[in-house]
């Protein structure tokens, strides 16, 4: 791997998580001078706007025939997101879920997660089967704006006044463009060095996509729900990876699947161990939301730990190392009764609080 190479993959990492910025305070901007409410900006444009790096490499890898890259990068993304960035965030401060969240949003999340294997029978996704996830995209996101625009009705007082608009308006048509074509330049070259290091240790770009390339392009959820989490914002934090982890599946990587001639290749590796890994964290996370509307910090270091496993896992995998057999009888003898251990123990002590209130 040439030193030219690496400075590039470092350099399309930056570029992605400035574009991501400058994208996202643009729109933010532009979507208030159009008198569009905070609520709706936040489960739409902020949510999606940071899981455009996500966007701008999968599509990348996909038209250049890298569909484990493309894949890789979704699922990956997923899990970090679920499990090291909520995991941190509830570690720092337990966080608060909002009741939508289990009504609507992580139903919809986890039947996302489903769709891909069901789609993914045969091995690939088509451009009609990304076409579909696209529509149920928009399904979505209308369900979210009629819902905001109801709460926003019922919550405004009668006389109230317009928001003027605020910000410079050409200021902020530059950072949506100049955000835009950060990420494009950065996805490029973050692709680039993507396959280069990938050829260089020796590993599959599957595992690449998991990993450093997921990690790096789910870098502004990182900020994002940290940030949030430490203003108070609690519910914000959790609401925007779930949001992004949606994006992932209807629309980053329907629109990947949908724009790739001929279609998108399924890795037997990813239906056989990642996928069925990123299905299992989205239920998991219906009783630790439910468990008193709260993600403790016990859970939050629970959730760390499995990605931290996760990750271990598929390196020891790609080396075919002699340890992956004693990870595996750890997980099995230890790491799974631990999970239902905390989880099990969470969700009866919140059923127990809401028996005794209601007694």
């Amino acid at each position: 791997m040439s030193l030219i190479t690496g400075l590039l993959f470092v350099a399309g990492l930056v570029l992605l998580i400035g574009g991501a910025e400058a994208l996202v305070r643009g729109a933010s901007g532009l979507a208030a001078r159009l008198g569009i409410s905070p609520l709706i900006i936040g489960l739409t444009v902020v949510a999606f706007g940071t899981s455009s790096p996500e966007l701008a490499v999968s599509i990348l890898a996909a038209l250049r025939g890298q569909a484990d890259l493309t894949i890789g990068n979704v699922v990956g993304s997923n899990l970090f997101n679920l499990l090291l960035i909520l995991g941190l965030t509830a570690a720092i401060l337990p966080l608060a879920v909002d009741r939508q969240l289990l009504r609507l949003d992580v139903p919809v999340m986890i039947l996302s997660f489903l769709l891909l294997p069901l789609l993914a029978l045969d091995g690939e996704i088509g451009r009609g089967e990304g076409l579909l996830l696209v529509a149920g995209l928009l399904i979505y996101t209308g369900a979210l704006i009629l819902l905001a625009r109801k709460k926003s009705t019922a919550a405004a007082s009668p006389g109230q006044a317009p928001a003027s608009p605020g910000g410079n308006l050409l200021v902020q048509l530059v950072l949506v463009a100049g955000g835009l074509a950060a990420l494009v330049l950065g996805s490029d070259w973050l692709v680039d060095g993507a396959v280069e290091l990938a050829r260089f240790l020796g590993l599959s770009e599957l595992v690449i996509g998991l990993t450093v390339i997921a990690a790096g392009t789910s870098l502004p959820e990182v900020a994002s729900s940290v940030v949030a989490a430490l203003r108070g914002e609690r519910d914000i934090a959790v609401g925007n990876v779930v949001g992004s982890c949606t994006f992932n599946i209807l629309s980053v990587l329907g629109i990947s699947a949908a724009v790739t001639p001929g279609s998108l290749p399924v890795a037997a590796d990813a239906l056989a161990l990642d996928i069925p890994a990123m299905i299992g964290v989205g239920v998991l996370c219906l009783p630790i939301f439910y468990s008193g509307y709260l993600v403790s910090r016990a859970e939050g270091f629970l959730l760390l730990g499995a990605y931290v496993v996760y990750t271990l896992y598929l390196v020891l995998d790609a080396q075919d190392s002699s340890w992956l057999s004693s990870l595996q009888t750890g997980l099995l003898w230890g790491g799974i009764p631990l999970t239902v251990l905390v989880v099990g123990g969470s969700t009866w002590r919140a059923w127990r609080r809401q028996r005794q209130g209601s007694i």
